[in-house]
């Protein structure tokens, strides 16, 4: 009878777990991701079970997986993925009215496939000690010759710049798209390589004076714990580009989650996604990661506040995906490695 009467214990016990999870696929690899997951632990009672990969190597399994995947969330920076995974069949589409009041429109999908978490502006940074502000005026203008040889920039393969080109081929046209790539991989100071952070170093290191990078890259290192990222960090000029009248804005872009179409916790994914998108877990976004809050009624941190205002580009995210390809064809027809 006993043994009978444990055994009924851990069947309950069980049941009970399974339905107080949620099981999360991310591509995000920061401490402020597992500062949140433990607050909506302590917060809903729900267990967040993290699995950490590259974001193809998840979409990859989410897809040989298929229907028993245990994931419930896909989470993983930049719209071109997000686009990717979406198109790949790999979200079901939610209806959250905190999301979607919560989420500015041009953050987010517009059928509740994937919603952006965070916001991140790409800009220009240069050497305060080679040059002056006014030196600088749009990414266009780095293709001009005063340029050559003086621009860092990461490869063609990062999503990051695959996401930028197809921004120009949304607004400008193939042409103009094609134009530009070719104009940067002539005056590239070095072959590509690296991290956004890489890049830092380089222009610091005098491989070049100006480079492209996301702005929460700034905030990293300015912050790490390491002196001579700090000292790389504190050399770096932050320069907001295309800004004039007429100008398209800066670019942005967004990490972000969908609710996986394989999801047994869908319930939870949504709460954890709502809970992601409040007040609460964005500063925390902010503050311990220097993003832009996808939610506009939470501030960016000081630090990134320091960096200035600007003008973002308001071309609708999923664009991003559409022209993925072109850009990718784009960068192989220029050699851009």
């Amino acid at each position: 009878m006993l043994k009978k009467l444990i055994a009924g214990v851990v069947l309950v016990s069980s049941i009970v777990y399974a339905s107080s999870e949620v099981n999360v696929y991310s591509h995000r690899h920061y401490d402020s991701d597992k500062q949140l997951f433990k607050m909506f632990e302590d917060k809903t009672g729900i267990k967040v079970n993290i699995v950490k990969a590259k974001a193809n190597e998840l979409m990859m399994r989410l897809e040989k997986e298929g229907k028993n995947s245990p994931a419930d969330i896909f989470i993983t920076a930049d719209v071109g993925r997000l686009y990717l995974a979406q198109s790949k069949g790999l979200f079901q589409k939610i209806d959250s009215q905190y999301l979607n009041e919560t989420i500015p429109e041009q953050l987010r999908e517009k059928d509740g496939y994937w919603f952006g978490l965070t916001k991140r502006a790409r800009v220009i940074v240069y050497n305060k000690d080679k040059v002056k502000p006014s030196e600088l005026s749009t990414y266009e203008d780095l293709t001009a010759p005063k340029w050559n040889k003086r621009v860092i920039i990461r490869k063609s393969s990062n999503i990051y710049n695959q996401s930028l080109l197809a921004s120009m081929i949304d607004s400008q046209g193939r042409e103009k798209a094609k134009i530009w790539a070719e104009g940067i991989v002539k005056n590239m100071g070095r072959a590509p390589t690296g991290s956004d952070r890489d890049q830092m170093k380089a222009v610091v290191a005098g491989v070049g004076d100006v480079a492209i990078v996301n702005t929460y890259y700034v905030g990293q290192l300015l912050n790490s714990k390491k002196s001579n990222e700090v000292m790389v960090g504190k050399k770096m000029g932050v320069f907001f580009p295309n800004q004039g009248e007429g100008e398209r804005g800066t670019h942005i872009n967004i990490s972000g989650a969908g609710v996986t179409l394989s999801s047994k916790n869908r319930d939870n994914a949504i709460k954890l996604l709502e809970f992601l998108a409040s007040p609460e877990a964005q500063k925390v976004f902010a503050e311990a990661n220097y993003e832009y809050p996808a939610n506009p009624n939470v501030k960016a941190s000081k630090l990134i506040q320091s960096l200035g205002t600007f003008k973002e580009d308001s071309i609708e995210l999923y664009k991003y995906g559409v022209y993925n390809a072109e850009a990718v064809k784009i960068f192989d027809e220029v050699n851009w490695k």
